[in-house]
């Protein structure tokens, strides 16, 4: 899957969550993902805790490392 077709995955709303980026979808913020893969939590458990795809696993990465680039990313705004 290409960085772009990851990053789609990824959604920022300012109506849902605060205008954090969620996956796409849900209600899961892309720094809670990361704050498991960071604790120590496998993608399996990830996976299993929250029913959502290894590709928004993955997103949710690429999404970290756009930010650690220091550039900002945009996303499209979920539709309504």
């Amino acid at each position: 899957m290409t960085r772009e077709e990851l990053l789609a995955r990824i959604s920022v709303d300012p109506n849902i969550c605060f205008g954090k980026p969620c996956i796409r979808g849900h209600r899961i913020w892309v720094s809670l993902i990361l704050d498991l893969l960071a604790s120590g939590t496998s993608i399996q458990a990830i996976l299993d805790d929250y029913h959502i795809e290894e590709s928004d696993v993955r997103a949710c990465l690429a999404y970290g490392a756009e930010m650690a680039r220091e550039r900002y990313v945009t996303v499209q705004m979920a539709p309504r």
